[in-house]
């Protein structure tokens, strides 16, 4: 049902991108010739930990260059776990804002349904070049660039240190040092005996609506060697279903059913009172650990499934869409919004990794010794450690599978037949949509 969902939508984008798009249904690109003509632009962001960023942003932008320039910045923010649907719906409607920002890895999708338009007539090379290769990438599709991020992401394990001295741990701080799997569960075994019934916490409240289900655990297939679609004939079955993937989701779900992992937590409380002494998840959670944990708080790599551990990479991004009518005024904006002092007030609020090398120099938590250096060395790894999701107008049918036979897996499905149903879906749907052909 999920990928004939996915299909009916992706029909409608594709018919909104052919109305607003180039003569050959794509690749539109942003019209900069150096004049503002607008007054005004609508932006519509997300509701996350960046919210009142995103506010003092506009309103900064609106008391300074706007003002020079005689334009004023709308804002809109919409629930984040509903934000993905509110854009598709307003493409579907043709009521789409000037500029939006959207979680990454729906990028191939909105361009290859022409509801964005690439930012290459309008990016700077000075500004392009100082961006960090792993924004270029997670914002390139068909060789344009369409999005650019204010910040990239970081994943991993966050511990009590303590709680691991106690068990006699060692701490890897690197991806080379990552745990095994062996490694990894010992520990949470002993952790378990010491008293810390589940010890790990993998944010099983955040549920099956949005990305999360994917971004934290795509890297357990990807660290056994797998993936979750081929990525160049866009297909997942014998990718998806493999050996190795069933083999990894199967010991993750060993986990589960030995109460290794907390599969009732309903907020941060576990790890925050440490009764889940170990969390996994990603750079949002770090400054509300930090004020908890100090300096008790420790980063470490995911575990190693077999081939290396990996990692997610590509988050938030800014975009101007088709809708928009002046592309030097959309593009105002987002260059303002991926300006060093901009990209360190919000990578502040969110603990997410700079999206440009300048302010990445300038942040203290990835100077040598820092909180948060594991990230910026996994995303420097990028694309054998930091791994992109896979780049395809087709990915809100494999995010959706995926999350869908994860949060199955967890609660005790049957593994190689959970992943055969969600290959077939998305294979279904790549012939559905012709494969996906280029715009």
């Amino acid at each position: 049902m999920k990928g004939l969902r996915w299909v009916t939508l992706l029909a409608v984008f594709a018919l909104a991108g052919a109305a607003c798009g180039d003569d050959d249904g794509g690749g539109a690109q942003a019209a900069c010739d150096g004049t503002i003509d607008a007054d005004t632009i609508e932006v519509w962001v997300h509701e996350g930990s960046e919210a009142d960023a995103y506010v003092a942003l506009v309103e900064q932008f609106n008391a300074t260059t706007g003002a020079e320039l005689g334009l004023t910045v709308e804002l809109t923010q919409i629930p984040e776990a509903g934000y993905t649907d509110a854009v598709n719906a307003a493409a579907a409607a043709g009521d789409l804002p000037d500029v939006i920002d959207f979680d990454g890895p729906v990028l191939a999708n909105f361009a290859w349904g022409g509801n964005i338009v690439a930012l290459d007539e309008c990016i700077t090379d000075e500004l392009k070049d100082n961006l960090l290769p792993s924004i270029v990438e997670a914002g390139t599709y068909e060789g344009n660039l369409y999005s650019l991020g204010t910040f990239d992401s970081g994943l991993g394990m966050w511990a009590w240190k303590s709680a691991l001295d106690e068990v006699g741990a060692r701490i890897p701080t690197t991806a080379e040092d990552a745990w095994t799997t062996e490694e990894f569960e010992q520990v949470l075994t002993d952790l378990q005996a010491a008293g810390y019934a589940n010890p790990l916490d993998i944010k099983i409240q955040y549920g099956t609506q949005g990305e999360w289900m994917t971004y934290g655990f795509a890297p357990v297939v990807w660290a056994a060697g797998s993936d979750l679609i081929d990525r160049d004939s866009l297909k997942a079955d014998g990718v998806l279903n493999s050996e190795d993937s069933v083999a990894a989701l199967t010991l993750f779900q060993s986990w589960a059913n030995a109460g290794l992992i907390d599969t009732g937590s309903v907020d941060d409380s576990n790890f925050l009172n440490k009764e889940s002494p170990i969390s996994w998840v990603g750079h949002w959670m770090y400054n509300t650990y930090k004020e908890t944990v100090g300096d008790d708080l420790v980063l470490m790599p995911l575990p190693d499934f077999g081939d290396g551990t990996r990692t997610g990479m590509g988050s938030w991004a800014w975009a101007i869409t088709s809708a928009a009518a002046d592309g030097d005024a959309a593009w105002a904006f987002i260059e303002f919004a991926t300006s060093d002092d901009t990209i360190l007030a919000i990578t502040a609020a969110n603990g997410a990794v700079p999206s440009t090398k300048t302010a990445l120099e300038k942040n203290p938590n990835y100077a040598e010794g820092g909180d948060l250096v594991l990230f910026q060395e996994q995303l420097e790894g990028a694309p054998d450690v930091a791994v992109p999701r896979p780049v395809t107008p087709g990915y809100p049918t494999v995010t959706s599978e995926f999350w869908g036979a994860m949060d199955a897996i967890l609660l005790g499905a049957d593994v190689q037949s959970t992943l055969d149903a969600a290959a077939a879906a998305i294979d279904a749907d790549v012939d559905a949509n012709d494969g996906y052909p280029a715009p």
